[in-house]
């Protein structure tokens, strides 16, 4: 009698799979250990393991198709054993329809939004010895004129980008640039403004509906009942990060040839940790009638991957060394982005960051990644003034903003936790005891 193999729970909120595609076909010999199909849950794409050993004798559902929990996917038999769907199973659902495949009649919802962008100037690499009769009547501002004239220029002959048109100063020099360009340097600047002029246009892409992966609409799903059911309140502070941009340097440095790149979110996941052995009250989670403080620091970061993001979890952060947290952090980021993370690797965490500043973006708030109390927003380093021994000086600040579920996390014990983090990435030397 043929065994069946149903859609397994591969992640704690699946509910439904997706048959991404079938790397064993009807009639080939299987055996315990092989792997079937590769199944696309709500947080990573994994490979389905056989069980048994047999011949792959019928495949219930097809690539493409989504599958409830416990639906029938294959049966694993004798050779030319014939197999139905077992009766009273749910069965897969038919693959999303594409876009462009999709009856007209059936209405989309889609945002189109036309850019317009500022023409750049049309130069003109013949300079005027003097202004045109014309050139009383030109729009431009009167520094660009004033530059116009000194560097013999033509206004009537510019293209302004100010307002309504308006010539201005920056008009002026792209001029004067384009008259010291070699010929062939202008003919490539026409062309490349003939085709920025184009492409400006043009839809600023092609108008579809995609259909809503599974992690989509899991992260989708897990945001609204975040941001509506949680309490959210938001803390910010910022930090001095020169001490510790500056032991990151002499470290990599010095252990350049063993191999060793610390990153500035391998200190920020290290600080998280030790910062909750600090104020242990913001490592919990709400239970309903309960909350639960945890023991151990399971350090989550986002990660962003062409679906969506994911949360890799390094675990007991606060046993392992701030080399330690850069090698395990950097095996599970190159695997969330193949989606080949177990369960295991992205759940669990107790606490989470989420840092933009590789990014250049200075500061935000982020939304709480349930069941956790807490995430923290890392910004960029800005340099900007900062008062040192009553005096103004260039400082490298970055700006930390800690999410907090107020049903957990009091306003008191968030600001204590910002505070034990500051000291940390203030003095980074703490990190490495």
């Amino acid at each position: 009698m043929a065994n069946i193999i149903e859609m397994p729970k591969l992640s704690d909120t699946m509910t439904v799979g997706t048959l991404v595609k079938w790397l064993k076909q009807e009639g080939d010999a299987v055996k315990s250990g092989d792997m079937l199909a590769e199944v696309e849950t709500d947080k990573a794409t994994m490979e389905l393991e056989c069980f048994f050993d047999g011949t792959l004798v019928k495949i219930f559902s097809p690539a493409g198709s989504q599958v409830a929990l416990g639906a029938p996917l294959c049966a694993i038999g004798q050779p030319g054993e014939k197999v139905a769907a077992p009766a009273g199973k749910p069965t897969a659902a038919a693959a999303p329809i594409p876009a462009a495949a999709a009856p007209a009649a059936t209405p989309a919802l889609v945002v189109t939004a036309a850019v317009t962008s500022p023409a750049p100037a049309a130069v003109s690499p013949a300079p005027a010895p003097a202004p045109s009769p014309a050139a009383g009547r030109v729009k431009i501002s009167p520094l660009a004129k004033k530059l116009a004239a000194e560097k013999k220029i033509d206004p009537s002959r510019l293209t302004g980008t100010g307002p309504g048109g308006r010539i201005v100063q920056a008009d002026v020099e792209a001029a004067e640039a384009a008259l010291k360009a070699s010929p062939s340097q202008i003919s490539n600047l026409k062309s490349q403004i003939g085709a920025a002029g184009a492409a400006a246009k043009g839809p600023i892409q092609e108008e579809r509906a995609v259909p809503v992966s599974n992690m989509r609409a899991a992260i989708a799903r897990r945001l609204v009942e975040s941001k509506t059911q949680l309490p959210h309140f938001y803390v910010e502070i910022e930090i001095d990060a020169a001490p510790l941009l500056a032991i990151r340097e002499q470290l990599n440095t010095g252990l350049e040839k063993e191999g060793v790149k610390l990153s500035v979110n391998d200190f920020i996941l290290k600080a998280c940790a030790e910062a909750l052995r600090r104020v242990p009250q913001v490592n919990g989670s709400w239970e309903g009638t309960q909350i639960r403080y945890f023991g151990a620091a399971h350090i989550s970061f986002a990660v962003a991957i062409d679906d969506g993001l994911i949360t890799p979890v390094i675990r007991d952060a606060h046993l392992k060394s701030v080399f330690q947290i850069s090698t395990e952090a950097k095996a599970l980021g190159k695997r969330a982005k193949e989606k080949k993370l177990a369960p295991a690797e992205f759940t669990g965490g107790t606490f989470c960051v989420s840092n933009l500043g590789m990014m250049g973006i200075p500061k935000f708030s982020a939304i709480i990644n349930p069941p956790n109390a807490a995430i923290l927003a890392v910004g960029t380093t800005v340099k900007k003034p900062v008062v040192k021994n009553d005096q103004i000086v260039v400082g490298q600040v970055m700006t930390l903003t800690l999410s907090c579920d107020h049903r957990v996390v009091d306003g008191a014990v968030s600001a204590q936790y910002l505070n034990a983090l500051r000291q940390l990435l203030e003095s980074p030397a703490l990190l490495l005891v």
